[in-house]
């Protein structure tokens, strides 16, 4: 007997599927007969994927700057993982971990390359602040938690630092066995076109379409011709949208160019969530519907390629054996006005609508399910 059955799942290619989940696993997926001790039917209705992926987040609470809950990042908006980018340092992250075992989300670290994490906003403007003993000691106490490295390279950030942050980043990184390195790109010094050729496969640059001068596209449209060599040695584009680092016509230029995301991400924490731009991640992710992208492209971008470039085995895809952790969703027809970091609107008329999780077997409302009374989890 199975533990969870859903009846009637539709999938983002919009075939109908029933899913059965067994001590914390999928199960089987197709059309299934046997027994379950819960049933929830769908009716075909109601959109079910791997459970979504946050790739940037800052949900560390103790943080004096970007603080937030990781469940209000998390399960209460349709978020099963989210990866917090570098909120913690070495000094802070065992403080970080104790916290996030109490979170019904999975939460795992991009650990900060400064020991002190980000405790102000230059934590890498003093080159004291980058100790790769203590990152050592840090990987070694929390292998399964801390899943790469976060460095910020831009110039609040740095100082008079220039590229030297990140040069330091690249041999840590090196050093821990080539975990993913999450840059962070905003006003220059240092140039993106330094960042970049640093930068190896697996690499992420964040804020890829942010709007600032170091962005990007060259001033007449085009794709930097550092960023396209590094995305051929396979740099990942992260969204990160942020309350300062997402642009309408940055995306949409790039887009049109054939330069999509590899990932979705939020920049969340308790401001730009409570507040705008940001919402929740369902909301960056509907921008990106209006900008015109496939509803399996988007669910791509915050499952398998998310659970691809952070390493998370057992996540991001609705096959046997991985983990469960599904979103339930509607995509609903109704106009919303959508603004980006740059205070420009985009009218839309769809919106991704997080019903409910299943987190390791285990089912949740999200705060939109549990006003509608969605499901009986």
């Amino acid at each position: 007997m199975f533990d969870l059955l859903l009846r009637r799942a539709r999938l983002v290619d919009d075939t109908i599927t029933d899913i059965a989940i067994n001590a914390g696993k999928i199960a089987a997926l197709g059309d299934i007969h046997s027994p379950a001790s819960k049933v929830i039917d769908l009716h075909a209705e109601h959109y079910v994927s791997a459970g979504w992926i946050d790739a940037h987040v800052h949900c560390y609470a103790n943080s004096p700057i970007y603080h937030d809950q990781p469940d209000s990042v998390g399960i209460a908006t349709g978020v099963t993982t989210v990866i917090d980018a570098g909120s913690t340092g070495a000094d802070d992250v065992d403080d970080f971990y104790a916290i996030t075992r109490q979170a019904v989300t999975d939460v795992y670290a991009l650990l900060n390359i400064s020991r002190v994490g980000l405790i102000a906003q230059n934590e890498l403007a003093n080159m004291n602040n980058i100790d790769a003993g203590a990152v050592r000691d840090a990987l070694t106490r929390h292998p399964d938690f801390i899943v790469g490295l976060k460095a910020r390279m831009s110039s609040s950030v740095v100082g008079e630092n220039g590229i030297a942050p990140l040069e330091c980043a690249k041999a840590i990184q090196k050093e821990s066995g080539g975990l993913p390195l999450m840059v962070h790109i905003g006003n220059n010094p240092p140039n993106l076109d330094d960042i970049a050729e640093l930068l190896t496969s697996g690499d992420i640059i964040t804020h890829c379409y942010n709007g600032k001068p170091n962005r990007i596209l060259s001033p007449e449209g085009a794709l930097r011709a550092s960023v396209s060599r590094a995305l051929a040695r396979g740099v990942r584009l992260d969204v990160g949208h942020g309350g300062a680092s997402f642009s309408f016509a940055v995306a949409k230029q790039a887009i049109s160019l054939g330069i999509l995301p590899h990932t979705i991400s939020s920049d969340i924490y308790c401001r730009n969530r409570i507040n705008g731009p940001v919402r929740s991640l369902a909301h960056v992710m509907s921008k990106f519907l209006a900008i015109g992208l496939s509803l399996p492209q988007v669910i791509a971008c915050v499952t398998e390629h998310a659970a691809e470039v952070l390493r998370l085995k057992q996540k991001g895809r609705l096959a046997v054996g991985y983990d469960a952790d599904l979103t339930l969703f509607d995509l609903r027809r109704q106009p919303v006005l959508f603004t980006d970091a740059e205070q420009e609107s985009l009218h839309a008329e769809q919106l991704l609508t997080p019903l409910a999780v299943i987190r390791a077997g285990q089912g949740y409302l999200t705060e939109q399910g549990s006003a509608e009374n969605a499901f009986d989890l």
